[in-house]
């Protein structure tokens, strides 16, 4: 082996300092965030429980090199990310694998469970690394992106600012019934919402509710990318309740009127390839495909089970 690895239960000062530097610095290769914010916010704030990060540095022990992290999901499912340096990203070094093991290797002594390995912009050695370790392709989401502002089309519905303080728990009820089968957006509970509200990019007049009534029947959260000049929307759905009334279409024009009055010249939302009638909405309303992230899946026995 040509590098270190090591495994950490809670980062300090300088653990995060160090993997801050390796983000930002895979960040402006990839032309996109390196490690995702769900990731990035366990790091920081000490993990939930089941967090591990995997520390790769030169074989001196200095320069961090990659980063691997894993954090639980709903039903002992698993969610794995890393993130190399650029210069340590040759297909022969295992570098790549090792992370990947070592994280499949933890889940498995945390008594295993179904996992997605997220990796964005994959490339025919992702797929390879993947397949060595027993894990096969599974999600593919789509980046798309449009030109901001648009001209002649816009929301026809009314919204207004979420309320911090006040609207936390009606919200909640209705994005954990709208993502109830999504591993990750449909388990937020209280202090996800409140870890959202503390990072410099919230927004409360970004964060659009619609209701009908008393009711919350939709909502559409962006969130703007200073550095990136990207506006995105960043959580969109409809309440169950109020669903085949066209109210996506109109949510998500209303997030993008208001992106615009941020002078932002870009849109960007995630959506699932075989999310047919979303993409279909999204290429509708001018959103072309950007880049591809992918997710590898594989289930993984607990150590010392059957």
């Amino acid at each position: 082996m040509v590098h270190h690895l090591e495994i950490k239960r809670r980062m300090g000062e300088a653990d995060i300092d160090s993997l801050a530097r390796l983000v930002e610095v895979a960040s402006l290769a990839d032309g996109h965030r390196a490690l995702g914010e769900h990731k990035w916010l366990d790091l920081v704030q000490g993990g939930r429980e089941g967090f591990a990060g995997f520390i790769a540095r030169e074989p001196a022990h200095r320069r961090v090199i990659g980063y691997a992290q894993i954090s639980r999901g709903q039903s002992q499912s698993w969610a794995v990310e890393y993130v190399l340096h650029p210069n340590w990203r040759t297909p022969d070094n295992g570098l790549r694998r090792d992370l990947v093991r070592a994280a499949l290797d933890e889940i498995g002594l945390q008594g295993g469970g179904h996992v997605h390995l997220w990796v964005p912009m994959p490339s025919t050695v992702d797929d390879s690394v993947a397949e060595s370790v027993g894990l096969r392709r599974g999600r593919d989401i789509h980046q798309m992106r449009r030109p901001l502002p648009m001209e002649g089309l816009h929301a026809g519905i009314a919204t207004r600012a979420f309320r911090p303080g006040r609207d936390e728990e009606r919200w909640l009820a209705v994005n954990n019934r709208a993502f109830r089968l999504h591993p990750e957006q449909g388990v937020w509970t209280l202090e996800t919402i409140a870890d959202r509200e503390l990072q410099d990019w919230f927004d409360p007049d970004g964060f659009l509710l619609h209701e009908v009534g008393d009711e919350l029947a939709g909502f559409c959260w962006t969130k703007v990318h200073d550095e990136e000049q990207l506006g995105e929307i960043y959580v969109i759905a409809v309440n169950p309740d109020y669903q085949g009334r066209g109210l996506g279409r109109e949510l998500l024009l209303a997030g993008l009127d208001y992106l615009a009055t941020r002078e932002v010249p870009t849109a960007m939302l995630y959506v699932d390839r075989d999310n047919v009638p979303a993409r279909s909405l999204y290429k509708e309303i001018g959103f072309s495909d950007d880049h591809l992230d992918r997710a590898y899946t594989g289930d993984i026995a607990a150590v010392g089970g059957p």
